[in-house]
């Protein structure tokens, strides 16, 4: 029942997210997929995939946080938070383009950022449970969701400078976001003393 629940909910943000122009929503709607990847996690039980699962909800959080926070400066200086509307944002304001597009790159789960560890490891625990079909099927979903995202986020940060309407750099607001994007990156590179921490507390969510 988990599975087919995470299914249906992935399958609903990959539906959703082509379409979407509004960049909040965007962030929200790719929530819904990565909720979907812990649910699949969580339904198969092993300890494998509930460690996976609860580096997954870390490194979300992490990136998750960063993004909407970058997209709240967006909406400040732009006024908008429609995506046909802001162009060029790596031009007109680099570093707040430099860490939305990290923040992305991300979510779309490439190392050396945890959300890839974390990924893999739930693929990997789901065919070792004997679960490949439900995995393949998520993956399929999971591509048109990162798709849309990739593409929306592109055309925010890519193309020339406005003439009008430069943005004035904040320079200080960009640390708390860079730290962040770094403990992403740290848990994916070396998980050190919270690789048992996760360990010790799978067991604390049941399963098998």
């Amino acid at each position: 029942m988990l599975t087919g629940i995470a299914l249906l909910t992935l399958a609903l943000a990959a539906a959703l997210l082509p379409a979407q122009r509004d960049y909040k929503r965007m962030l929200a709607y790719s929530s819904m997929e990565h909720m979907s990847l812990i649910a699949l996690g969580a339904s198969i039980g092993t300890p494998l995939a509930r460690a996976a699962l609860l580096l997954h909800i870390a490194g979300h959080g992490l990136a998750k946080a960063v993004a909407f926070c970058a997209s709240g400066h967006i909406l400040r200086l732009t006024r908008t938070t429609l995506i046909g509307r802001v162009r060029g944002l790596l031009a007109r304001l680099p570093w707040l383009g430099g860490v939305l597009g990290l923040a992305v790159v991300t979510l779309l789960g490439f190392p050396p950022f945890s959300l890839f560890a974390s990924e893999l490891g739930i693929v990997r625990a789901r065919f070792a449970a004997g679960m490949g079909g439900a995995v393949t099927a998520a993956l399929l979903l999971v591509l048109v969701a990162f798709t849309a995202l990739a593409l929306r986020t592109a055309r925010m940060l890519l193309g020339p400078s406005p003439a009008a309407g430069t943005y004035s750099p904040d320079h200080t607001a960009a640390w708390p976001l860079v730290l962040g994007l770094t403990a992403c990156a740290a848990l994916g590179i070396a998980l050190g003393p919270l690789a048992d921490l996760m360990h010790e507390a799978a067991p604390a969510i049941g399963g098998r």
